[in-house]
């Protein structure tokens, strides 16, 4: 049975504290409904009410177009061990860019990773707690290092670049947001 809350509570950010991956959910109107699986350890509960998730560049940008669009977000955990859960934030999300006057604030919450693209700030309204029981049992092997594998093979320049040229749209054309400059203190 479903179980609806107004705020994260201690027993929600050790569940999510838990969990290597999550997935995010976005939409906007007469677009494609978007979701991503995140892994990383690039989420963080920043106070009861407010979450954000890193994002390291590697395809579209989906959700920041859609934020700009719509400003909704959903972001799922499911327990792949005992007991089952799987829990929902729902909420609104604001994508964080280098350039903004938040970034700092925000990023001293992560270890920034190669291609680190923005941070999206997520402004929660509701937790909702389900059973998970359809969710399977499994086990993380390892992460994948692909991704940072990726980022790290540019320069700070070349991944700008990469950025305005593919990530400036949605697959449907919504406008996104990209970085102007990069992250401070950003690996290569």
């Amino acid at each position: 049975m479903a179980e609806f809350f107004d705020s994260i509570t201690d027993e929600h950010r050790a569940f999510i504290a838990r969990q290597p991956v999550f997935f995010v959910a976005t939409a906007a109107a007469d677009v494609r409904i978007n979701l991503s699986p995140k892994g990383m350890d690039s989420f963080r509960v920043l106070d009861d009410r407010t979450a954000a998730y890193l994002d390291v560049g590697g395809s579209g940008n989906e959700t920041n177009a859609h934020l700009l669009a719509d400003g909704r977000i959903t972001v799922m955990f499911c327990a792949f061990e005992s007991p089952a859960l799987i829990m929902r934030l729902y909420g609104r999300g604001t994508p964080v860019l280098p350039q903004d006057g938040r970034w700092g604030e925000l990023a001293s919450h992560f270890t920034l990773l190669p291609g680190t693209r923005q941070i999206f700030e997520i402004a929660v309204d509701q937790v909702q707690t389900s059973c998970g029981w359809g969710v399977p049992h499994m086990e993380l092997v390892r992460e994948r290092e692909t991704l940072r594998k990726f980022g790290a093979k540019f320069t700070p320049e070349q991944l700008l670049d990469t950025f305005q040229r593919e990530n400036g749209a949605s697959i449907d054309g919504l406008p996104a947001r990209v970085p102007t400059e990069t992250p401070p203190g950003m690996p290569n």
